[in-house]
This record gives structure tokens, C-alpha cells and sequence, in this order.
């Protein structure tokens, strides 16, 4: 450690460059005491061509993993809401069951493995809050449990914990619910509200082209069968614009992904209507808005985006159309997880003078 008396030109936090009176200079460390204060730094001594650079990151953001889980679960609100509304007392059951297990699962096994508990992060209530939207009102509590474990302790946590994780937790537990207890994930709920003669979703007779299908109105309100956080259309496009404008998310995934979709459906159907039955049903807008858009488990740059979008869309047509699921969101989600590294480096910028 040299100590001395100097001007030294820093970039703070905000990212802008200050010329201050620094105390204490450390050129083996990645700060420096400024007034009293340690900040991160890289440093350039004013008025020569001494350099000594710090370790990345160089520029820090206000931004922190808790604002952008809090963010996200604002996003969610209308969509639990409308869900509670649609389905009554069972819905709310479930959420607060998968919520609630989410945060415990991730404080007890933070807690035995001796790691930091991050639960004030918020991200294991949002993986709480999206498998259970992802899920129908028949699933009966102890199910949702058992699927938040999976999420935050099989998927996050073994895996090292948020960031690191190569899939989606929501999605991943859903499919092994899927899986394990296809009786109840897999049944066809219809909203408490809703005076039904068929227990049958949309997917489902668009893809057996059999039975009456409900209104577009009802289908953008939610008035049919599905998981409890997938039907309200409307609810879910309030999210995905808050997120937007809150620069939570950009437009790439969403629109590229449910515009893939309904061209598609087009394309195959040559019918206006049904495509837009198509991208209004099932679990299209939630998985595309809100797990599509997962920042650990998706593409980084835009163009990874649009592939990664295009990707899902294409699988989701596939199953729907050919596939024995009436439903292929989660599977095509989980699937293009696994290929974003692959994606990311295929997108990835060449440094200037670097090899690619």
C-alpha cells in the first residue's frame, strides 16, 4: 500500500468521471479511499499516462436484482388478481401455497448448504407467483408445493442459485408436474364464474375441431378453461407494457415470438380467426411476456432474442399441430433454454481487433 497525496480522475458509480483528492491509492486492488469512502473504481492519475485498471464491472447501475423481482411481480398482479376473480377461493389457495413454499425452500436450503439467504431478492416469490399462474384450479396445494420445491431447490439452487441456472425454474417444475401429476395439471378448469357446458379448453377443440369455442371477447376477458394465470388476456398485456415501460424487458421476445405464432397458424389455417384463437389460447401471452424473457435463461443481445422468439414459436406450432399435447408453450420455453448459449455466442459482438 503507497500513501500519498493526489489527484486521481475516477469513475463513480453513476458512471461519470470526477477528479478528486485521493488518501490512499492501492495499485494491487480494485479501489480506492476516497474522503473515507472505498469505492470500486478503475483510476487514472490527471495530467499523466499512468493507468491502473480494476477488475470488471466499470460501470455499475442503481438497478439490483431485488428492483427488477419487485418490478416483475407488479407485472403479475393484474394477472393474480384476475385468476382469484375467474376461479374463486382455489386459486388463491394456490397461489399463496406456491409462493410461500417457493420462499421457504429457498431459506432452508440456502440455510443447510451455509450460503447467503437471498429470499429478500424477491426472485423465489416470482417463481412461486408463475408456476402457480401456470397452473389450473384443480391442482390441490400440497402439488404446488412439492413443484415450488422443485423450482428453487432441483432447478435454482443445485444449479448455484439465480443466474446460474440453465433453465427456466417455473416452466421446468410445471413440465415434471405435467409429468408426475397429469390428472390434475393437465385437466381442463373452466372459471367458477362461467355457466360451462364443456370442460374443454380452446386448444383442445381447435385442435380435435370439436365442440363450441367461447367469444374472442371471452377469450381476451378469460372467460374460458386453462391454467388460472393464462386466461385473462388483457391482464397479461398490462403486465408485458409495464415491464416494457419500466425497460424491464424489450419488445424483441413477446412480439416476435405471439406475431411467429399467429403467422404460422395463418399460414397452416388460412383463417384470420383462428390464428388469433390461437395466440390467445393456452399459455402463449404469460409464457412469451413473462418466462420467454427470463434474463438467466435467455439470449443477452437482440438478435439472440428474435432467434430465440422464432424458435419457440415455430416448436409451439409443431406440437399444437402435430404433437399429442393440445399445448407446447413450456416445451418449446425449456427447449430453447437449452440451446440460448449456443445462441448467445452465434450473436455475440466481435471486440474490435479481436478474433470472433
Amino acid at each position: 500500500m503507497t500513501k500519498n497525496t493526489r489527484y486521481y480522475v475516477f469513475t463513480d458509480s453513476n458512471g461519470k468521471q470526477k477528479k478528486v483528492k485521493v488518501s490512499h491509492l492501492d495499485s494491487n486492488a480494485n479501489s480506492i479511499n476516497v474522503k473515507g469512502k472505498v469505492q470500486p473504481i478503475t483510476v487514472t492519475e490527471a495530467g499523466t499516462n499512468d493507468l491502473i485498471v480494476s477488475s470488471s464491472p466499470h460501470v455499475w447501475s442503481k438497478t439490483t436484482t431485488s428492483k427488477i423481482m419487485l418490478d416483475v411481480l407488479i407485472a403479475l398482479l393484474p394477472a393474480a388478481f384476475a385468476s382469484v376473480v375467474l376461479f374463486g377461493l382455489q386459486a388463491f389457495i394456490l397461489i399463496v401455497s406456491c409462493v410461500a413454499s417457493a420462499i421457504l425452500a429457498e431459506w432452508i436450503f440456502q440455510a443447510l448448504c451455509k450460503q447467503k439467504v437471498t429470499i429478500s431478492d424477491l426472485s423465489a416469490a416470482v417463481t412461486g407467483l408463475l408456476l402457480a399462474l401456470n397452473l389450473p384450479a384443480s391442482v390441490p396445494w400440497w402439488q404446488g408445493v412439492i413443484g415450488s420445491i422443485i423450482a428453487v431447490v432441483v432447478v435454482k439452487g443445485l444449479f448455484g442459485g439465480i443466474g446460474k441456472n440453465f433453465a427456466n425454474p417455473a416452466i421446468t417444475a410445471r413440465v415434471i408436474m405435467l409429468l408426475a401429476f397429469s390428472a390434475t395439471v393437465g385437466a381442463a378448469v373452466q372459471p367458477s364464474i362461467v355457466d360451462a357446458t364443456s370442460t374443454a379448453t380452446p386448444l383442445y377443440i381447435l385442435k380435435e375441431n370439436y365442440g363450441i369455442l367461447p367469444s374472442l371477447f371471452e377469450m381476451f376477458v378469460g372467460l374460458r378453461g386453462g391454467a388460472i394465470g393464462e386466461t385473462c388476456a388483457i391482464a397479461l398485456l398490462i403486465g408485458g407494457i409495464y415491464l416494457m415501460a419500466r425497460k424491464v424487458i424489450t419488445w424483441h421476445t413477446p412480439v416476435i415470438f405471439v406475431g411467429t405464432v399467429f403467422i404460422l397458424m395463418l399460414i397452416l389455417n388460412g383463417n384470420v380467426e383462428v390464428a388469433l384463437y390461437e395466440i390467445l389460447s393456452g399459455g402463449l401471452l404469460i409464457g412469451a411476456i413473462f418466462m420467454a424473457t427470463d434474463y438467466a435463461t435467455t439470449p443477452t443481445r437482440a438478435w439472440g432474442k428474435v432467434i430465440f422468439a422464432i424458435g419457440c414459436a415455430i416448436i409451439t406450432v409443431a406440437i399444437r399441430m402435430w404433437g399429442s399435447y393440445p399445448e407446447g408453450v413450456s416445451f418449446s420455453i425449456l427447449f430453447m433454454n437449452i440451446l440460448t448459449p449456443y445462441i448467445d455466442r452465434l450473436t455475440r459482438k466481435k471486440p474490435f481487433g479481436g478474433v470472433r
